[in-house]
């Protein structure tokens, strides 16, 4: 698999790390629960590797 400048990962790829459907990860960014994005002049969406890493170390909770 390729990598973009940054390693950036196009908005498929991160759909299907985290098993979402681009519906739920749009109404998750509408309310800003997503990972920070990049939104490109075409308008395609890009996220940093580095990014992702932070928001899903940032889902963790404690056992209930």
């Amino acid at each position: 698999m390729s990598r973009t400048r940054h390693d950036t990962l196009t908005l498929p790829e991160v759909l299907t790390e985290i098993r979402m459907s681009r519906a739920a990860f749009y109404r998750m960014r509408a309310r800003g629960k997503a990972p920070r994005c990049l939104k490109l002049p075409n308008g395609q969406i890009r996220i940093r590797r580095a990014d992702l890493d932070a928001w899903f170390n940032n889902c963790e909770v404690a056992s209930c």
